[in-house]
Order: C-alpha cells, then structure tokens, then sequence
C-alpha cells in the first residue's frame, strides 16, 4: 500500500479489482478543502482509459510486478513468442501487448517484459536501439549535414528522417521514445 500523494506516471495499481497503469497525476489543493489527486489510468485487461479523484492520505493497493530478460523470437501472426534466457520457458505475447514497440525489435533480440500474477502485462525497450538502414533517398551533392534530412527505410521496415551523410548499409542509433534519428553507430 502507498499513499495516493506518492502516485507517480507510470506506476502499476490495483483499482476496483483490476490492474491499472497511472498514465498521469496531477496534484490538487482547492481553497480551504482537503488536498486530492487527480490519477489518469488505463486498465491493462481491457485497455480503457478513465480518472479518478483520490484524497491525498488515501491507501492505494500497488501492483507486485516482476521483471524477465526474455529473447523475442518470432511472430506466427497472431501472437508474439518469447522465450526466457534463464529458463528456456516460452510465453506468446498478443499484439496488443507489445503496442509500437515492435517496430524497433528484431528477431532474436532481448527485451525486458513485466508479469504480473505470473501472466506478461507489458515490456520494455531500451532508450535506444541501432538498425541496419535497408533503403534510402539519393543524397544531393553541395547539401549540408546540418540543414537537411532525408527519408529512409531500417530493417523493422520503419521509415526514419536521417541527415544527407548516411547511406545504405549504415547502422544508426534511434530512439525508441521518439523513434528519433540518433547518430551513426
């Protein structure tokens, strides 16, 4: 249990039985009345988004998650399979699950994946991932490195803006936040 004044974006709940994720919080303290918090929260089951006014001494029930280093292995179409690198055990993970994330994740790769109950709820990427650039535009000769950008296709099939210098075959760093050219790597 925590206090709902130490709620933070980004942490796990419990709520009405189910488990929530805070998406953001906001602190009120109206006039002469009690100070509140104002929590944004998305079920992680079924994926709807609500609010909720919490009294700031109010006892919110904080989710126990556990985290596994896991090694996406392949997608057969409906669902992701994974495998643990201490275990060899093997979870499939639906597409929901996984969200925007597989768009910087290769077959083979590590990634972090957070279970609750013994079931995956999510994973984590790291800050930053290098991809092999797979196609790119032709770069106008007399162009600056600085001033302009150009389009170009990464092995996970994204589409990124790089600067003019970087060419087919070049591994670049981009971040996943963003999903933001980096830098050469």
């Amino acid at each position: 249990m925590v206090q709902a004044n130490r709620l933070r974006s980004g942490s796990m709940i419990i709520f009405d039985g189910e488990l929530c994720r805070i998406m953001s919080v906001t602190h009120l303290t109206p006039g002469n009345l009690r100070a509140m918090v104002q929590a944004k929260m998305r079920t992680l089951k079924s994926g709807t988004q609500f609010e909720h006014r919490f009294r700031a001494t109010e006892n919110v029930e904080t989710a126990f998650l556990e985290e596994h280093e896991m090694q996406y292995l392949y997608d057969d179409g409906e669902v992701y399979h994974l495998m643990n690198t201490e275990t060899f055990e093997q979870i499939a993970m639906n597409h929901e699950m996984f969200g925007d994330a597989i768009k910087y994740i290769l077959p083979n790769q590590n990634v972090k994946v957070t279970f609750y109950d013994g079931s995956p709820v999510g994973i984590d990427l790291p800050q930053t991932v290098v991809l092999k650039v797979l196609e790119a535009e032709p770069s106008v000769k007399k162009q600056t490195a600085t001033g302009s950008y150009k389009k170009c296709k990464v092995e996970t099939g994204i589409e990124v803006q790089v600067p003019a210098f970087v060419d087919v075959g070049d591994s670049i760093k981009i971040n996943t936040d963003t999903g933001e050219y980096l830098e050469r790597a």
